[in-house]
């Protein structure tokens, strides 16, 4: 994990992900469906599916998966997803965001709970987190998308606010109401991004030391396990030196 960015760890390990490849597929699955219900089911028409598409296609979901998904929304699905939002704290004083989409709010609402009742975190009322944390469109590149005065000038050149490049690619920060604009005419410039999504930014982070860190990461497998949350934020910062001991 040695020279992640700071961010790819607020958003939570990508191995952790990639262990549940199926666990994911059935996310992205249930986005693209919920998107495709909301608007147009053709991604060129509807931003928000387009996001959904992209994600999996990211994640190497089979087109034919992505497909059905779309498919799904127009074929009189009988489930009906809501979009839910639960904001809690976890150890080490951290702020948790937790996106879920669901059909049974009781049942994600008990399962949340429980997550963080279990690994030192409590769940919070509706806004009790949130003024810590800023809505702003994320999209990623990975460091061969090209040099990092490339990217600033393509990036600048479609309306970006913000872009931070590392040794692991460049992040690149939108107003939430930009993202799908920015990212098209990103895409023209520098080709296809790895991540375009909506994301919960923190104003400040709070370093956890590696006690905190091992319990807390507890915490964001278990929220991820559970097949409704689609995503978890957190104003969180493990430095490499404890997320190696804690790998090591």
């Amino acid at each position: 994990m040695a020279g992640h960015s700071k961010f790819k760890n607020i958003m939570h390990r990508k191995g952790a992900q990639d262990k549940k490849r199926s666990n994911l597929f059935s996310k992205l699955s249930r986005e693209i469906t919920v998107a495709a219900k909301m608007g147009a089911p053709d991604p060129d028409m509807n931003p928000r599916l387009r996001l959904a598409v992209n994600a999996a296609k990211s994640q190497s979901m089979p087109k034919d998966n992505i497909q059905r998904a779309i498919d799904k929304a127009s074929g009189g699905d009988e489930d009906n997803y809501e979009e839910v939002r639960y904001e809690g704290y976890g150890p080490g004083g951290s702020a948790i965001i937790v996106e879920a989409l669901t059909d049974n709010r009781n049942r994600t609402a008990t399962s949340v709970r429980t997550a963080f009742s279990k690994h030192g975190g409590n769940l919070g009322t509706e806004g009790s987190v949130q003024h810590g944390f800023e809505r702003l469109g994320y999209i990623f590149y990975p460091v061969d998308a090209g040099s990092e005065e490339k990217v600033l000038e393509a990036a600048m050149e479609a309306g970006a606010e913000d872009i931070a490049s590392t040794e692991d690619g460049h992040e690149i920060w939108t107003a939430a109401e930009d993202l799908h604009q920015v990212a098209t005419d990103l895409e023209k410039a520098l080709g296809e991004a790895e991540t375009v999504k909506l994301a919960w930014k923190p104003n400040l982070t709070v370093e956890m030391d590696e006690k905190s860190a091992g319990t807390l990461l507890k915490l964001i497998d278990a929220l991820d396990d559970d097949d409704d949350v689609q995503t978890v934020w957190g104003n969180y910062d493990i430095s490499d030196e404890v997320m190696e001991k804690l790998e090591g």
